[in-house]
């Protein structure tokens, strides 16, 4: 190789750095990682942002929110509960996984840090927390981590209880999530704070906090039950999941049976009340509907009380009788008068 191409590989070689510097952001997008930025990182209750985000699935469903008690590091802490629900909005992405919306500011139910909370409602959980200050809201500190803030599950979750008779008239299913865990770290854990989603379906899973009591000593274990409930008439196939902090311990299947009483209850409704009309409607019409003319004068030639002028109750009234005959005794006229044997 001669000396000039020599010179030029070494040229070469000394802007490939360069270059892939140059191509990182690119690379980047096309690896997907959700990232998002806002156009404020502080303005105050009434006012508005605009939410650019980048890298996501295309075509997905996203919600935004803004959320209390939050950093981007610890996430949302107590889930969607500290979140301001009401004035979140939704977002589908592009073609090439981006979307732009604006976003009303709000007060979250828990004090700031705050940050602009965007996650996936379907499909595969993809979830982006950015940094945002909500202008006048209180803050407060962090609930402090214990330890290194370590657990592991070491063994299978699992579901424990069953309905009620009220369950199968739309009452909310409710279980128990039942689960050991050991804290491999060097500092106890002091009642840890674990969060429970449940998922129906394709949806994403909603989270709520759940705290248990306890300390879990270095090199410990400890079986721990928190409490799930669902809505009132949920049925269907669902996904419970228990995270703390931001990783996912265990995931379990819980298959909820329809509430077949409210069927009952609403078929039995449909068949009494037509009926109790029809008996009502069939008892008004027969007291109002008009009496032939001539039913009182037949009465009274009969020699019958009149059934609109007499109470039949009355002891003071007698009812004539008929004086019924047979072919033999009934009088005629041409039929000789009887005569007394031995009359002469």
């Amino acid at each position: 190789m001669g000396r000039p191409h020599l010179t030029a590989l070494l040229a070469l070689l000394a802007l490939l750095p360069a270059l892939l510097v140059l191509t990182a952001p690119d690379a980047r997008a096309a690896d997907g990682d959700p990232a998002v930025s806002l156009s404020k990182k502080e303005a105050g209750k009434g006012g508005e942002i605009t939410v650019s985000g980048s890298g996501w699935r295309p075509d997905a469903l996203l919600m935004l929110l803004i959320c209390g008690r939050s950093t981007p590091e610890r996430g949302v802490i107590g889930g969607t509960n500290s979140c301001a629900n009401a004035d979140g909005r939704a977002v589908t992405t592009d073609k090439k996984g981006a979307f732009r919306k604006k976003l009303p500011v709000s007060e979250p139910p828990q004090p700031c840090p705050c940050v602009v909370h965007v996650a996936t409602v379907t499909g595969e959980q993809a979830v982006f927390d950015a940094e945002f200050t909500v202008a006048g809201h209180p803050t407060a500190d962090l609930p402090r981590q214990s330890g290194d803030g370590r657990l592991a599950v070491l063994a299978t979750a699992r579901l424990e209880g069953d309905s009620s008779l009220l369950t199968w008239f739309g009452a909310p299913p409710a279980r128990k999530l039942v689960f050991t865990v050991g804290n491999p770290g060097s500092a106890p854990l002091q009642d840890p704070v674990f969060e429970i989603g449940t998922a129906h379906g394709v949806y994403a899973p909603q989270w709520e906090e759940r705290q248990w009591r306890g300390t879990v000593a270095p090199g410990g274990k400890a079986r721990i039950e928190l409490p799930v409930e669902l809505s009132a008439g949920a049925h269907g196939d669902y996904q419970v999941s228990l995270r703390y902090g931001d990783k996912v311990l265990a995931e379990q299947p819980w298959g909820v049976a329809r509430p077949w009483g409210v069927t009952l209850f609403w078929v039995l409704l449909c068949l009494v009340v037509p009926a109790a009309v029809f008996r009502i409607g069939m008892a008004i019409v027969d007291k109002v509907r008009p009496r032939p003319a001539g039913a009182h004068r037949m009465r009274r030639t009969a020699g019958l009380p009149d059934a609109t002028s007499a109470d039949p109750t009355d002891a003071n009234t007698t009812t004539a009788v008929l004086p019924w005959f047979t072919p033999d005794s009934a009088p005629s006229e041409n039929r000789p008068p009887p005569t007394t044997k031995g009359q002469a």
